[in-house]
């Protein structure tokens, strides 16, 4: 019986990146298509099947601890965007400032959908989503680099809009216009005491 349900949702692809990895910045680069593998884009910044732990997880490992790499993707979504964008007083929010590899529009709530949800695509590939991704100080380094006096608002305005981390559980290809269908654990929230 299968435990993840197909839902009703569906996401467009309006944007892609690549991150390149070896580089202090987490500026993205703007693609039409990404192959991804079980490691990810080849050559970003969040490329493998392992990294090092980081602050995200510092209360369950040491900081520089090799784990499993759930966060080889970061995907953010227009409508969340535009909102945080508002909130900053910009017209808009430039993915390649935010280190995005994937921008969709279509699913609302997109950071909050539920982990271990899957996003496929026309390809069969196949992303599971990790969990929602924080919002920190190196996309606000990015956008006062573009828009003076703007960074320092990120965090605050993006709370809750800063999209997903996720990892490649089916390889394949993603090209700009693809539809990402969500599926989504059949389970029902976490009750404890229950």
């Amino acid at each position: 019986m299968p435990v993840l349900i197909k839902s009703t949702y569906e996401a467009r692809v309006t944007w892609l990146g690549h991150v390149p990895g070896g580089q202090e910045s987490l500026r993205a680069q703007a693609v039409e298509r990404l192959t991804l593998g079980f490691a990810g884009d080849a050559g970003a910044r969040h490329e493998g099947t392992e990294r090092a732990s980081c602050s995200r997880v510092t209360n369950l490992y040491p900081r520089g601890t090799t784990i499993r790499n759930v966060r080889q993707l970061t995907i953010l979504s227009a409508e969340e965007m535009a909102v945080t964008a508002q909130k900053m007083q910009l017209e808009a929010l430039d993915p390649r400032l935010l280190g995005a590899s994937i921008v969709v529009e279509g699913i609302p709530d997109f950071t909050h959908i539920p982990p271990s949800s899957r996003l496929q695509g026309p390809s069969g590939l196949t992303l599971t989503v990790d969990m929602e991704n924080r919002p920190c100080v190196l996309p606000a380094r990015e956008i006062e680099s573009e828009a003076p006096g703007h960074g320092t608002a990120f965090k605050s305005a993006a709370k809750g809009r800063r999209g997903v981390t996720a990892w490649v559980e089916r390889p394949g290809e993603l090209a700009l216009g693809d539809t990402l269908t969500l599926f989504i654990p059949d389970q029902r929230g976490w009750l404890p005491g229950a």
